[in-house]
């Protein structure tokens, strides 16, 4: 295949065996890959080298969050209970596992590792191998599909796994660094355009997109998109062969459809129709600011942690920090390439992502521009009014990445024709000075290791199983604070408690009341549990009224709550007074935590 100026190269036809990339896997394969996965364990390290205590700082409350979910998979696995539905969390409402983050398609075959060694090793072994199999999933098809060259596809498959945003995410989201079926969706989707074996290729995509839907639907909706929009970008100038192409796609696609619907369909059922289901997730404006595409991101060699988070949500909401060097890069290579149908393709559908992510309102350096954005009408579509547009930028991550293997492909090409000099090798010099660009433009932006703090350990009252003592089959145990989106320590606690109890609302998405089905993070807050919040951001005990009594009362019937518990934590003491002056009881000191048996309040 020729990446020639002047060549319009094929986008799915295998690379030619005999040179570099053949089809079958080979030891140069399992070099790279090895290189991946060895570099994603130096950038966990922290975590694989404390797997008891070792928690990814950035990520705030999302660690504890989702080792609680793959505990709960577990557990549901182990006594074939319906793993989409529990009330461990919003007791007495329950949360729709099916509806959040709970990523089947891997807690489910990892469980026996949860049951036997514990959900931090599961979470380890997910990020790894998420930001590994990303990278190795995306050199496979860019070797065998777009560039003959393995030096080239492995650049590209690096960028895809260890861009700047990956690396964001792999602070706390696993569902979107988990990444691996994505190529593979790409490359059957576009074999079938080909008119290759539709049936077979149907199928195969079904099953690829059921996977997907179970590890992130929205990960897949952003893919979607993107693809959609290289479609157009590439068929506009090839109009003449879109009517050869729908016959297939519409025999393989519809296959893929109900294989796919076969395995996922009850999941999606349950996610949008069963118990505490929502139809839309609020959020406020979420685009890029223009400026943070430019900029470097925490996590990375010319990171700049204040620069960053002043353009960005958070330290895991970086999704457009490409750094300036790998702009002008991108804009060069769209120059050079744009006589080739599919790097033009590339190129614009970068660069509309782009745009997408901006928003509703395009922000510049913090500048409301009053220019409305293309994502003001898109965004309010079904389904797509739940995405945070920012993350719309990670679409741009694997059209750079093949960009930048296609460029590379075609220095190796342009060298291997130059004359050899005397005694030397040919091209050798021009290959070195691209490589040389190429690290130029991405060591500012390369990752570092994700730091990672030991976590406290469970008070014994948890671990130790002295909770049973407390909790009678029915009722709830109540953490003060309550659990909340910045309060997940309790989850941790009942991970390590067995998920021997149920306690009240959480770290979840739901639906924000029965009669409003629009999703919220967390529950709707009880009265009570406003109280104890405000004691724990301002330190001060509360001035407890009668009539906070009377619904701190009724707030713990409604919880069937057994008894209420405060952790070591700042501000213990005056959340402890908050609570005896509500019950008109002193506390007990058990097991590390001050704890009040409410029983005969909630019979």
């Amino acid at each position: 295949m020729s990446l020639k100026s002047e060549a319009v190269p094929e986008l799915v036809p295998p690379a030619p065996e005999p040179p570099d990339a053949p089809n079958r896997w080979a030891w140069q394969d399992s070099a790279i890959a090895g290189g991946f996965l060895l570099f994603t364990i130096l950038l966990y390290n922290g975590l694989w080298f404390d797997l008891k205590r070792g928690y990814l700082w950035n990520g705030a409350s999302d660690q504890s969050q989702w080792e609680w979910y793959s505990t709960v998979v577990a557990k549901a696995v182990l006594h074939f209970q319906n793993p989409f539905t529990t009330d461990l969390q919003n007791y007495p409402l329950g949360v729709n596992m099916a509806a959040n983050a709970a990523m089947f398609g891997l807690n489910i075959p990892l469980a026996p590792i949860t049951l036997t060694f514990g959900a931090t090793l599961t979470w380890a072994i997910v990020l790894t191998a998420g930001l590994a199999g990303t990278a190795t999933g995306w050199y496979w098809v860019f070797s065998r599909h777009l560039v003959p060259n393995r030096t080239a596809a492995a650049i590209g498959g690096a960028f895809c796994g260890f861009a700047p945003p990956m690396i964001s995410h792999g602070n706390a989201h696993p569902n979107f660094v988990v990444l691996f079926v994505l190529p593979f969706i790409a490359l059957k989707t576009i074999q079938l355009a080909h008119g290759e074996r539709p049936v077979r290729n149907g199928i195969v995509l079904g099953l690829l997109v059921a996977w997907q839907i179970l590890l992130g639907e929205e990960p897949l909706m952003i893919f979607a998109l993107t693809f959609v929009v290289f479609a157009i970008a590439y068929l506009v100038p090839r109009r003449a062969e879109i009517r050869g192409m729908l016959a297939p796609l519409a025999k393989g696609i519809g296959i893929g459809a109900v294989v796919a619907l076969l395995i996922a369909g009850f999941p999606l059922y349950w996610q949008f129709f069963g118990p505490q289901s929502f139809h839309s997730l609020l959020h406020g404006p979420a685009g890029n600011d223009t400026a943070a595409f430019t900029r470097f991101a925490t996590q990375s060699i010319a990171g700049a942690p204040e620069a960053a988070a002043d353009v960005s949500m958070n330290r895991t909401e970086e999704n457009a920090f490409f750094g300036w060097p790998l702009i002008v890069l991108m804009v060069m290579l769209t120059i050079w390439l744009w006589r080739d149908v599919v790097s033009r393709a590339l190129a614009i559908t970068m660069y509309v992502m782009a745009l997408l992510s901006l928003g509703v309102e395009i922000t510049v350096a913090h500048e409301d521009t009053g220019i409305a954005g293309p994502w003001k009408w898109l965004g309010q579509l079904p389904l797509l009014d739940s995405l945070l547009e920012s993350r719309l930028a990670m679409g741009c991550i694997p059209l750079a990445g093949a960009l930048l293997a296609i460029a590379t492909h075609r220095v190796w090409t342009a060298a291997a024709e130059l004359p050899a000099p005397s005694g030397g090798r040919s091209g050798f010099p021009l290959r070195m000075i691209w490589i040389g660009a190429v690290v130029a433009v991405l060591l500012p932006i390369a990752p570092t290791a994700l730091v990672t703090h030991q976590r406290p350990l469970s008070p014994p009252f948890f671990a130790d199983g002295i909770w049973r003592q407390y909790v009678a089959p029915g009722g709830s145990l109540v953490p003060v604070p309550l659990p909340s989106t910045g309060e997940a320590e309790p989850l941790h606690w009942q991970v390590d408690a067995g998920l021997g109890y149920p306690m009240p609302e959480g770290y979840f998405v739901g639906p924000t009341s029965p009669d409003d089905r629009r999703g919220r993070y967390g529950a709707v807050p009880r009265p009570t549990s406003d109280l104890f919040a405000e004691v724990e951001r301002t330190g001060q005990a509360a001035q407890v009224t009668e009539a906070d009594r009377t619904q701190a009362l009724a707030d713990l019937r409604y919880w069937n709550a057994d008894v209420l518990v405060v952790g070591p934590r700042q501000n213990q003491e005056a959340l402890k007074s908050t609570v005896e002056l509500l019950l008109r009881k002193p506390a007990e000191f058990v097991g590390g935590v001050w704890v009040w048996d409410v029983r005969a309040l909630t019979p």
